[in-house]
């Protein structure tokens, strides 16, 4: 058994050396699992953390995930993975870091059979039991299954996606009724005790009964108080783990949508929307938990108060019943204003997000006054729609308290009438049990009237919550499509393209080919067209006609989580997150070592200056990087992008903010951050691009020319004047009489 799954064993013979100690034996055995299901996967995209001795179970969970299979990491006995479908293996994670791949049982013989991953193909498996195989593992499991049909569909977020969250907890959802009818009858107890004491003890005088009476009460309160306790610390993981399973929800399906969504909202706005989930939390886990927790403490009363009194019990339903009418008539006004609140906190949301993120111009330009206008017109809108809110939800309240007060106390004086009056009289104690037992009943009736008008909030939160949640998602593409090792070719053939809500194509009948290899500049005025080449390189717009090619194969076939990891992109106004140097330099491969953050920072141009940094890479970049220039911003994201050693590397005006000197920096590492890598450049400075071997002249959506520098200098009008244009100070008269070229006149 040992020799079979032990992770520092020898290499089998069938393999080569270099792959064993290249790959880990968890890593084999992800690998022989995911082959049995039709897919490679590439360990390249695979995310550890150096600290770790071998690859955990969440890691090696998301590594598969990403290349659209479908698992689950659990933790099983020996008795529940004897029921384990063995139509596919199952990775077994050992306990000294090793694993094997169970590839089938025999439930009659208790036994599995294992093999190493390690073993060469067509190897007989071994026979395991229970007591060997507790020698080495704990009962972690990955269980793997191909890519289903409809996988990338999401299930749309709504109160049944919820609900079923909910329900995932059974066990506590089932332990929790229990405490809640024993609790019930708890709380029940003490008044019917009551009722013996007025009825029994005080009457004839019973000590030995008042005696029984208050040994059962003691005994009643310490169990109630235990009960309490546990059902409390039940509610407490319930909600805890809904909250945990909607927080990655929520993230999760925010981190598939397409770019253009957040580029067509405001963040104030996506932050409020998305807040709403947590009225709905706690609608689900605190309001239509506890009602329905109390609904069984009526479930037990209404026969005890029918038996004392049919009459008294029958004038409890009708109040709660005339509460109930009473909010349900005020509801479709609720929920209209409780529409236009949500949508105005939006709106004031988006104001103070902006402000902030924007506060730098803000300052620059002294708008603080017209920022506080606009926030003050937010804030007085929101004031006066919650003020008729609040005027609107008085009148129910208002007008069930007359029955709501009935039902607790009222019942007394009627209960005492008709004890006057009747021949057959309700007996003191039955009067006060009556009394109190119809407290307990009236609030929860009470509650449950009014969990209409909450689940009609809810319903208009989860509303909000789906506007956003409920988009289209990239996860198809993400989770399917090919992963080829790209070597860097480019080709647009014929692609047309436009903007949704503009009539106006952004590309229009775009044709050029790029050689691997090959550093390629885009120039071209504004609106040409330059930026939305890059956008449909990088996948993030897709809805084109005609085919742009990587390595001659269609683009949109191509995994889009793959296409990412494996290009680098550089922007003219890169985010750099909350970290030190080092972590936002292998954000986008943080299991690669501090080496390899030197070495990509030592391409990019970026060691002279981090080495001046106060701690080196270990620096802190706060929000915003104030503590960085534009320049060394540029350079870090440059490293950034180069730490995966992507074969594709795009410069989107990377370098147009920059000063003289950290863009000559920049430049002047263009050609060996260019070698063995394809490279496009965007930039309005042509002199940054005349090392370039070909350059792409854009104009209206159209290619106007491609060719090297010297070359568009002299057949290409628009390269021309944009040349002139920009080194006047070489020829001055040339410039000035320059004529500008149109579309036309371009060839």
């Amino acid at each position: 058994m040992n020799d079979i799954v032990d992770s520092a064993g020898a290499a089998s013979p069938d393999r080569s050396s270099e792959e064993t100690e290249a790959e880990h034996v968890r890593i084999l055995a992800v690998k022989a699992a995911a082959r049995f299901h039709g897919v490679d996967l590439d360990t390249e995209t695979l995310t550890l953390d150096p600290k770790d001795p071998a690859p955990s179970s969440p890691h090696l969970v998301e590594w598969l995930r990403e290349s659209g299979l479908w698992v689950r990491g659990i933790m099983l006995n020996f008795r529940q993975l004897m029921k384990v479908e063995t139509t596919a293996p199952v990775v077994l994670l050992l306990r000294d870091g090793g694993a094997a791949l169970m590839v089938s049982n025999d439930r009659d013989r208790s036994i599995i059979f294992v093999r190493d991953p390690r073993a060469p193909l067509g190897s007989a498996p071994i026979a395991v039991d229970e007591i060997q195989l507790r020698q080495v593992w704990d009962g972690a499991v990955l269980l793997i299954r191909g890519e289903r049909d409809g996988q990338d569909v999401e299930p749309p977020f709504n109160f049944s996606l919820l609900w079923r969250m909910v329900l995932i907890e059974k066990r506590i959802l089932r332990d929790v009724a229990i405490s809640s009818i024993t609790l019930t009858i708890l709380q029940v107890l003490p008044i019917l005790m009551i009722m013996v004491v007025l009825n029994t003890v005080i009457i004839y005088k019973s000590i030995n009964t008042l005696i029984l009476v208050t040994l059962i009460f003691i005994v009643c309160i310490l169990w109630e108080a235990l009960l309490t306790w546990g059902r409390r610390m039940m509610l407490v993981i319930l909600s805890t783990r809904i909250d945990a399973r909607l927080n990655l929800m929520i993230f999760d399906r925010l981190m598939t949508l397409p770019i253009d969504f957040f580029e067509k909202n405001q963040a104030g706005d996506l932050s409020y929307k998305v807040g709403q989930i947590y009225r709905v939390r706690d609608f689900i886990t605190g309001r239509l938990l506890s009602t329905f927790i109390d609904m069984f403490m009526v479930a037990l009363i209404l026969p005890i108060l029918f038996y004392l009194d049919a009459f008294l019990a029958w004038t409890i339903l009708i109040a709660a019943g005339i509460i109930a009418v009473i909010i349900t008539a005020f509801l479709p006004a609720i929920a209209h204003l409780t529409g236009k609140i949500i949508a105005a906190e939006s709106l004031k949301g988006a104001v103070l997000v902006e402000s902030i993120y924007g506060i730098r111009t803000v300052k620059a330009l002294a708008l603080e006054k017209v920022r506080a206008d606009e926030w003050d017109a937010r804030v007085a809108e929101t004031s006066r729609l919650n003020m008729q809110m609040g005027k609107l939800s008085n009148w129910p309240v208002v007008l069930s308290l007359p029955f709501e007060r009935y039902a607790q106390g009222g019942v007394l004086l009627l209960g005492g009438y008709i004890a006057v009056t009747s021949q057959n009289p309700l007996a003191l104690g039955g009067l006060v049990g009556f009394m109190l037992l119809g407290g307990r009943v009236a609030g929860p009736l009470v509650s449950f009237a009014r969990l209409i008008q909450d689940a009609q909030e809810a319903r208009a939160a989860i509303a909000i919550v789906g506007h956003v949640l409920n988009r289209p998602t990239e996860r198809r593409a993400l989770n399917t499509g090919l992963r080829p090792q790209f070597r860097g070719s480019v080709a647009f053939e014929n692609v047309t393209f436009s903007y949704e809500g503009t009539k106006t194509p952004a590309l229009n009948k775009v044709s050029f080919a790029v050689p691997e290899g090959t550093m390629l500049g885009i120039v071209g005025r504004s609106g040409s067209g330059k930026s939305t080449v890059t956008r449909l390189l990088q996948g993030i717009n897709r809805e084109y006609t005609g085919a742009v090619k990587i390595d001659n194969t269609e683009l949109r076939e191509i995994n889009l989580r793959h296409l990412r990891r494996s290009f680098g992109v550089v922007l003219q106004d890169n985010f750099l997150f909350r970290g030190s140097v080092r972590d936002n330099i292998i954000a986008g491969r943080p299991g690669l070592s501090f080496e390899d953050a030197i070495r990509a920072a030592r391409l990019a141009g970026a060691e002279e200056f981090i080495e001046r940094l106060p701690q080196g890479y270990e620096t802190f970049i706060q929000e915003g990087s104030p503590n960085l220039s534009g320049g060394q911003k540029q350079r870090l994201a440059i490293a950034r992008a180069l730490i995966a050693d992507p074969r594709l590397l795009i410069l989107d005006e990377a370098t147009s903010a920059l000063d003289p000197e950290s863009e000559a920096l920049i430049n002047a590492n263009l050609l060996r951050i260019a070698s063995n890598r394809t490279m496009v450049i965007i930039s309005h400075r042509l002199a940054s691009l005349v090392e370039c071997d070909q350059i792409l002249v854009m104009d209206s959506g159209q290619v106007v020319d491609l060719g090297k520098h010297g070359e568009l200098v002299e057949r290409c009008a628009i390269y021309r004047h944009l040349w002139l244009q920009q080194n006047r100070h070489m020829n001055p008269e040339g410039a000035r009489n320059a004529p500008t070229p149109t579309l036309a006149q371009g060839d």
